[in-house]
């Protein structure tokens, strides 16, 4: 019989809390044992009550969100959802993830009853996805050590792809850094994040790194030295121009994709751009985006390589490559940027 899920809430807002224990608790595999409303209590509730899983808003009184992240994270690690309400969060968002937090889903502003119940699915199947989370690679001990410079050779890759979706912000702060100055291609990277949420984590990532980093722009050049992420919201796709170089071009277009940005549609487009020049890593993430797109970047003769269940907070997307024989090699993630380098 499948596990119930004792489910602890977070929110200062009497309202919220109702309403979240209510559609939460419609579920017969989801528990709620406790809500607090701030975190100070929930300090308390968490060590009495042990939940599985903890869904936890921003803003509260005495003790926030991120700083209860920490604190817990600390204490005892256990998959935190953020719960947060608008793209004003971001920077609040982007340090709670820092801190441990397992992943963010957007909390509607208006904070109506349906708009509530209206994330009830995406409550649910985060819920069912955390529970059996590695925290412990949520919890790590993130370097921003980069690898060290090597002498200039001629790399037989011209671009790096990521795709990465559940855990990818720790992940990315723990690889992107130790990426070296004189990396020699340029790297693009879709990550699954709420729209508004991007570009914030795309500068404080870029204070870590030797490399520069910055969410994608309609235009931008794809060079040795930059790292592009795909904003929330909009595929990132590159063209060739007239002139010979690569640019990005941001689409809405396909619709049909489950994530946008997708990784699908970025492999694909930088495998008929340069074919057996492409160096892909499919990461820790829920689903299987990656999948379609590494087929594309294989049948151009390209590369994958994909995250270890090991270091996996989710081993979802780096499953589905691994299991259609796509990946050319399994690395944990202590290890990727060496492989990346050493690739290159």
């Amino acid at each position: 019989m499948p596990k119930v899920v004792r489910t602890l809430i977070l929110d200062d807002s009497a309202f919220a809390r109702k309403v979240i224990r209510e559609i939460l608790s419609s579920h017969p595999l989801v528990e709620v044992v406790g809500a607090a409303r701030d975190g100070e209590e929930g300090l308390e509730m968490a060590a009495t009550l042990n939940p599985d899983i903890i869904i936890c808003d921003l803003h509260m009184p005495n003790v926030d969100g991120v700083a209860f992240v920490r604190k817990q994270m600390e204490m005892r690690p256990v998959p935190i959802l953020i719960l947060s309400s608008a793209s004003e969060d971001a920077a609040e968002v982007i340090d709670a993830l820092n801190a441990g937090a397992l992943d963010v889903i957007r909390k509607p502003s208006a904070l109506a009853t349906d708009d509530l119940r209206n994330v009830r699915d995406e409550l649910i199947a985060h819920i069912k996805m955390a529970v059996n989370a590695p925290v412990e690679n949520l919890a790590r001990t993130l370097t921003s050590k980069p690898e060290p410079s090597s002498a200039p050779h001629a790399s037989k890759f011209q671009v790096v792809v990521i795709g990465i979706s559940t855990g990818g912000p720790q992940a990315l702060r723990h690889l992107i850094p130790r990426l070296p100055r004189d990396f020699p291609v340029p790297v693009a990277i879709v990550l699954h994040m709420p729209v508004g949420y991007t570009a914030i984590y795309a500068e404080k990532l870029n204070e870590l790194c030797p490399l520069e980093v910055k969410e994608a722009q309609d235009g931008d050049l794809l060079q040795a030295g930059r790292v592009l992420i795909a904003p929330a919201g909009r595929h990132l796709n590159f063209r060739r121009t007239a002139a010979g170089n690569v640019v990005a071009h941001l689409t809405m277009q396909p619709l049909e994709k489950i994530h946008r940005p997708s990784a699908d549609v970025l492999f694909k487009s930088v495998a008929e751009i340069f074919r057996q020049g492409v160096l892909a890593v499919v990461m820790t993430g829920m689903g299987d985006d990656g999948k379609e797109g590494s087929a594309w970047v294989k049948a151009q003769g390209g590369t994958v390589i994909t995250e270890a269940e090991k270091s996996c907070v989710i081993y979802g997307m780096p499953r589905s490559v691994d299991e259609a024989g796509l990946s050319d090699a399994s690395i944990t993630l202590d290890d990727m940027a060496q492989a990346i380098t050493s690739r290159t």
